[in-house]
């Protein structure tokens, strides 16, 4: 269903994968959109459980598109040097296919925005972190994207640096 790599050499593990998803804190989320145009959208997000999790408001583009069509696709970018000297880009990305859902249950829409909340803001106070949610819960929107398909891709520069070769 889903298409191999075709510079396999080039492929991240999971583990790495899964490593470049906890440490990020942003990436592209790709739907379907209006009139079946793409659309793609850059969120923050956090990494949990092998599930993603976003907040967005509770009506929107995002909204309809997932209403519409749940299947989805997230790029998250963890490196992306230029080399002009070389004409090239040292450069490692992660791209995930999955499934979003709209968290309606009260205890899972919860759950999210507060684990959201400690990756964001790790050092303030359970206090602190309870307050700011509470000025925006009833109008805030919590997704979770469940992965279908991940595969994580580094180019040949970071390859080479790591003692690997795409030969």
């Amino acid at each position: 269903m889903f298409r191999e790599m075709r510079r396999s050499k080039q492929l991240l593990t999971p583990e790495e994968c899964k490593a470049i998803l906890a440490r990020r804190s942003s990436g592209v989320l790709a739907l379907s959109g209006d009139d079946d145009y793409p659309y793609a959208v850059p969120l923050n997000y956090a990494y949990l459980e092998e599930k993603i999790i976003f907040h967005c408001a509770a009506a929107g583009h995002k909204i309809d598109a997932i209403a519409r069509n749940p299947k989805a696709s997230f790029c998250v970018i963890d490196a992306d040097r230029v080399i002009p000297e070389k004409y090239t880009t040292a450069y490692r990305s992660v791209i995930i296919f999955g499934r979003i859902r709209i968290l309606t249950d009260t205890q899972e829409k919860r759950e999210a925005i507060e684990k959201l909340a400690v990756k964001f803001f790790p050092d303030d106070t359970a206090e602190g972190r309870e307050a700011e949610i509470q000025k925006y819960y009833e109008r805030l929107c919590m997704l979770e994207l469940s992965i279908d398909h991940m595969t994580g891709k580094e180019g040949l520069e970071l390859l080479g640096q790591r003692g690997g070769s795409a030969d």
